[in-house]
């Protein structure tokens, strides 16, 4: 039985059209995206809380988070402007990781700026379906970026995987909000214990969700940090603001609580699986050892024998 080969992450050194291409596109969508934010905040367009009839405002929703949970929209931006930087450096041009995420992460900008224009438009079901696009591009993305083989220094951890760990957090749970925003203003009732018991289900339900992906990408903190700021904010959204309901922000708070707990199991359970790899592979070199040495001691006395 042999062992498999292990790809070292290494490729031609020499940036091919491709990768040119792929640069141009990623920095085009990273300004498309700059100017869809611009709209969003209300610099050439209205406002997001204020567009699509209020629908997507704080206090629109059960399931909507507390208006200081969209600060982390600045952090993320400045994340993918790096990333922008980051992947026209000589050193990762070339880089695999860089060549498996560009089109993705140029497609995440771009629907981006398609969300916060058709919500302009007040298309608040068409912001559902382009959500949902952008939540699948960044998972499938955060999925290459655990299984491409590449640098992972510490730049390469903050401005790559953190920053697409919490946009793929943030939007998990945005995506809830946005359906439910969708639904109220298509005149579904939010009124009543059901309505509110339905919020607690879907907030525990999305916790469920993010474990999942978890599961699938190895566990990442900025998944769960993000997904756990959403859903901490929707728990303090409905234990301060209308509409209230101390029954979802207890759900809330709990489903973030379960986010955190199922990454720190999962990441946990990884580097068991890690160390007891490691394990094997010290036992069987050991093992190794222990062989050569008894066959140059069978050599040394069939040596002296011959003497």
């Amino acid at each position: 039985m042999t062992a498999s080969p292990v790809s070292t992450g290494r490729t031609d050194l020499r940036p091919t059209r491709a990768d040119r291409v792929r640069q141009v596109l990623v920095t085009v969508s990273e300004i498309a995206c700059l100017l869809g934010t611009l709209v969003g905040i209300g610099v050439f367009g209205t406002r997001v809380e204020e567009s699509s009839g209020g629908s997507l405002s704080a206090d629109a929703t059960l399931l909507a988070p507390a208006g200081t949970a969209f600060s982390i929209w600045s952090v993320i931006y400045l994340g993918l402007f790096a990333y922008t930087v980051w992947q026209w450096l000589p050193s990762r041009t070339t880089d695999p990781r860089a060549r498996a995420t560009g089109r993705l992460a140029a497609a995440s900008m771009l629907l981006n700026a398609g969300w916060l224009l058709v919500t302009q438009q007040g298309w608040i079901w068409a912001s559902v379906g382009v959500i949902v696009a952008l939540v699948l591009v960044l998972g499938l993305l955060v999925v290459r970026l655990t299984e491409v083989p590449g640098r992972r220094g510490p730049l390469d951890l903050i401005v790559v995987d953190g920053t697409f760990g919490l946009y793929l957090g943030w939007v998990s749970v945005a995506t809830a909000a946005n359906v439910a925003a969708a639904l109220v203003s298509s005149g579904v009732s939010q009124e009543g214990r059901g309505a509110e018991w339905i919020g607690v289900v879907v907030v525990l339900v999305l916790a469920a969700v993010v474990a999942a992906i978890q599961r699938r990408v190895g566990g990442r903190w900025a998944v769960a940090a993000a997904s756990a700021w959403g859903l901490s904010w929707i728990a303090v959204g409905r234990a301060t603001d209308e509409p209230r309901s101390v029954l979802l922000a207890w759900g809330a708070a709990a489903a973030a609580v379960l986010v955190v707990l199922a990454t720190a199991y999962l990441r946990r359970r990884a580097g068991a699986g890690t160390g007891a790899q490691h394990a094997d592979q010290h036992e069987a070199e050991r093992r190794r050892a222990e062989r050569r040495r008894a066959g140059r001691a069978v050599d040394n006395r069939a040596v002296g024998e011959q003497r």
